[in-house]
């Protein structure tokens, strides 16, 4: 059997696919496929493991042969799963394993934010490291301040970890459901979202995008924020209203920002983000460790290789599909 892949991917996960007995082919242009390439190259699969690449109506229906689709990714909000699970291709994702490379992420910007350090670094290259100003550039410091979670899943309980392991922060949180592992070890709070705007120092989010979700942090809840608070998110870029964002830390609505993801992305060289002081951002590396990726790899090839057995995936995103009721 055959595997198209959208991206080169770890070795790991490669080496899975070909000792499983499956050929496999990888693209390897630094771009993403057309619809029209995608369909084209998964006339030949009757796998597709894809990285970085949107799957919409017009690709699936298309491509009603492919027995799964494994995503090298644990988001799938660039996936239309609804035509997915109507077609009965299951769709498999990589949760869990990226859950600490991408907090420890986003402890990084909330430092990095708070302390202006990317600003800071910029203005040595730029030959400004000249006059000592004792109140010039003064960041914010975190120990003993309120870390606000959006979206208290696995890999927001590892960032508040770090958060009161590393600053004694107290942690307060808004989801859908209570975390009581949040609670147990951290004495972790759930609060309402207003009130998660109104008492937190940094608050970071974690939560998947969402009709609920996409545009959640626009002008109106940043005016909800303390002055002093810094935004981050590694969760997707769309969560955030990026014009909104801007005007809010242009104004001074709030202090600082630090992101891993944009709306778009890849984000613009001019964009203004780039160089306020208070801001940090990164190309979307929240999971780029080589242990983490190797996992990733990894899980996405023992999802292709259960598929095409007919056996249920690892990490299924729709497994209605699995349902005797979809199946009569």
């Amino acid at each position: 059997m055959n595997v198209f892949i959208t991206r080169v991917i770890p070795e790991a996960g490669l080496q899975l696919l070909k000792d499983a007995g499956l050929q496999v082919k990888q693209w390897t242009e630094k771009r993403k496929l057309t619809v029209d390439e995608l369909i084209e190259e998964c006339k030949w699969a009757d796998a597709l493991l894809s990285a970085g690449q949107q799957l919409n109506r017009e690709f699936l229906e298309a491509s009603t042969h492919l027995k799964v689709i494994a995503l090298n990714s644990v988001g799938y909000d660039n996936v239309d799963i609804a035509t997915a699970t109507r077609l009965k291709i299951p769709v498999g994702n990589t949760p869990g394993v990226l859950s600490g490379a991408t907090a420890d992420t986003a402890f990084l910007l909330m430092m990095a934010a708070a302390r202006n350090a990317f600003y800071m670094h910029k203005t040595i290259i730029d030959g400004e490291w000249d006059f000592f100003e004792p109140t010039a550039n003064l960041g914010k410091e975190l120990t003993g301040g309120t870390l606000g979670v959006f979206g208290m899943g696995k890999i927001g309980l590892e960032m508040a970890k770090r958060c009161a392991g590393a600053f004694g922060m107290k942690i307060i949180y808004h989801n859908r459901n209570r975390n009581p592992e949040a609670e147990q070890e951290l004495g972790a709070t759930f609060v309402s979202f207003n009130e998660l705007l109104r008492q937190s120092d940094v608050i970071s989010v974690h939560t998947a995008l969402t009709p609920e979700t996409e545009g959640k942090f626009d002008a109106g809840v940043f005016k909800q924020m303390k002055s002093s608070a810094i935004f981050v998110n590694t969760a997707r870029g769309k969560i955030h209203n990026e014009e909104d964002l801007i005007s809010a830390l242009q104004n001074k609505v709030i202090w600082g920002a630090g992101l891993d993801v944009t709306n778009p992305e890849p984000m613009q060289a001019d964009n203004p983000l780039l160089t306020m002081p208070n801001v940090a951002v990164l190309p979307h590396i929240g999971s780029a460790t080589e242990t983490t990726r190797d996992a990733m790899a990894t899980l996405a090839a023992g999802n292709i290789i259960a598929g095409l057995k007919g056996e249920k995936l690892p990490s299924p995103v729709n497994p209605e599909i699995y349902t005797d009721s979809q199946h009569n």
